[in-house]
């Protein structure tokens, strides 16, 4: 299909921009409790006179096992021209150390005024990206193609908005385009997969004063574990001949008092790789681990402790071809606006990755995203504002031709 020549390539109100994702960024919306943020969007988008027979929420709490407050907001506009349809999405949770943020504008970035609290412009910014698209087509009057707004929940506890949407509500996107990281020019064409790990330890309890030799410490099994995988290169960077990895145990839980050999432990980890296969490898290493720990440790009378191992697959990895419609476009925009694109593969998960399994290919460009989930995020300005640029052109389908 044709496309207009980036001259023709409509601009953006700089300020209504910076006012509207400064706005976003300070209401409270940690994964789960998405729904003072879907309010707002959803009163944003009333005022710009969108219908709200267009304007939907899915049922993801009914769906996903972290439950939650409201679901995916969803718009499908009809075009108001010819061409496939585009979708534009970027996720509105935000991790738990950004509710409260107070966003402030300190020269070429906007941080968070206290110092204790991150900002949330992962992924605020992003969404923002996508409103600020349909706010300026409204205010423009701007010709079209059909277009699906998608605005998931749930992203930062496990990709769960995305994974269990109610495909048949986003319609059919040929075009499909994410928000959320760092340079808008480069577009991110794959990412890693990764198992989640939870691995229950039961001991044998006894008076760790009076006879600790009766007892079989679940910490110790988990500490003998961890060693193995450690001393055998499974923790951490794991690379393996040609094969690349990593995994992480990140929760230790347990033990209620010192005069108490532990008798259960819970440790929860996970193992990421780009290769399927090689992700196997790793969670069965790690099972391998903690099932020979669990054996080593024993008691006087001869007895062990037991685990129970679990692995689910969080969300698969993903690459795009380089001529992926939606990645040609996307480079094409970004040029459009004088960057310089380029295309990368990321070693953490994106909504792209269940995108991309549902059967929709999904360029994930950046907005400006700095140290994110720390208190030291910040957002670039010009870069988000090259984002929000981007972003309408492709919302509007004038992207040069590629």
């Amino acid at each position: 299909m044709a496309k207009s020549s980036s001259a023709s390539a409509p601009e953006i109100n700089s300020k209504a921009a910076l006012e509207l994702v400064m706005e976003m960024i300070a209401i409270p919306g940690k994964s789960c409790e998405e729904g003072r943020v879907v309010e707002y969007i959803r009163k944003r988008l009333k005022d710009a006179e969108i219908p709200d027979s267009a304007v939907i929420n899915d049922y993801t709490p009914k769906r996903s096992p972290a439950g939650g407050e409201i679901g995916n907001l969803i718009v499908r506009l009809p075009g108001t021209r010819r061409g496939p349809r585009r979708l534009l999405m970027g996720h509105i949770d935000t991790v738990p150390l950004c509710v409260g943020a107070q966003p402030v504008r300190r020269g070429a970035f906007i941080e968070s005024r206290e110092a204790h609290t991150a900002l949330g412009g992962d992924n605020r910014a992003g969404a923002s990206v996508v409103l600020n698209a349909v706010l300026e087509i409204k205010r423009q009057n701007l010709p079209h193609p059909p277009l699906t707004l998608f605005w998931p929940v749930q992203e930062e506890i496990g990709l769960f908005g995305v994974r269990y949407v109610s495909k048949n509500k986003i319609g059919q996107p040929k075009l499909c385009f994410n928000w959320d990281g760092k340079e808008p020019n480069l577009a991110v064409i794959g990412a890693t997969g990764d198992y989640n790990i939870e691995i229950e330890i039961e001991g044998i309890a006894s008076h760790a004063g009076g006879h600790p030799e009766q007892g079989v410490s679940a910490i110790g099994i988990a500490g003998l574990a961890i060693a193995d995988l450690i001393e055998h290169g499974w923790h951490g960077l794991i690379i393996k001949g040609r094969n690349a990895g990593t995994s992480n145990i990140g929760i230790i839980s347990g033990g209620d008092a010192t005069n108490v050999v532990t008798p259960k432990l819970s440790v929860h980890g996970e193992a990421r790789s780009h290769d399927p296969k090689f992700r196997k490898r790793i969670v069965k290493a790690f099972r391998q681990a903690f099932e020979k720990a669990a054996k080593t440790l024993k008691n006087d009378a001869g007895k062990t402790g037991r685990v129970h191992f679990k692995a689910d697959s969080k969300y698969d990895s993903f690459q795009l071809a380089q001529d992926e419609p939606c990645v040609q476009s996307a480079l094409a925009a970004v040029e459009a606006v004088g960057l310089t694109g380029g295309t990368c593969i990321s070693n953490g998960g994106l909504d792209a990755n269940w995108m991309t399994v549902h059967g929709f290919p999904t360029a994930t460009l950046g907005c400006g995203q700095h140290k994110i989930h720390t208190a030291n995020e910040t957002l670039h300005v010009p870069s988000f504002l090259k984002a929000c640029r981007i972003g309408l052109m492709l919302a509007t389908g004038t992207e040069p031709e590629t």
